[in-house]
């Protein structure tokens, strides 16, 4: 059985994957309710609908054909009017399977997004999280990210803070 950890490129059936995964784990690990799944098949439907090989990509981490991870990149757009930001990318929908944490797997792929970001010529990377995904928040914080805004909003069924966090290429 293949042991090797790798990266690659999203692939038919990997956005569905990823939507149901981070139903499931979110459901199991924080009590969020259905409408993170609808949010997160949004942003998978929004990912292939707007797909941009030179601007934007998703890598699945795997281990012997097993999905464990995944993260998309993507061109950064007003919340809004969807109107592309110029020179910033999102980092979008980093998950890491429970079996596969303490691996560097949320590094990897967070890295990969940085290498793939500075060679499609973006100046800035910036993602949303919330406060109480305490691994996740880590992994930016130890990649260089900084916390530029927080707020309190009520979703998937619990009071949270959100937060923006910003890399500088």
């Amino acid at each position: 059985m293949d042991t090797t950890l790798t990266l690659r490129p999203h692939r038919p059936g990997d956005i569905g994957w990823i939507v149901m995964r981070h139903g499931a784990l979110y459901a199991a690990e924080q009590g969020w309710d259905n409408r993170f799944e609808a949010l997160v098949a949004r942003i998978g439907a929004d990912f292939i609908e707007r797909f941009d090989a030179t601007r934007e990509a998703c890598w699945i981490a795997e281990r012997g054909g097993q999905p464990l991870g995944c993260v998309c990149l993507v061109q950064a757009r007003d919340e809004a009017s969807g109107a592309i930001e110029p020179g910033s990318a999102q980092l979008r929908l980093l998950l890491v399977e429970p079996a596969a944490r303490g691996l560097g797997l949320g590094k990897a792929l967070t890295l990969a997004c940085e290498t793939f970001a500075r060679q499609a010529g973006y100046a800035r990377i910036r993602l949303w999280t919330n406060a109480n995904l305490l691994a996740a928040r880590g992994i930016y914080q130890r990649a260089g990210y900084v916390l530029t805004g927080s707020e309190t909003h009520h979703s998937f069924g619990h009071d949270l803070v959100g937060e923006t966090w910003v890399l500088a290429l």
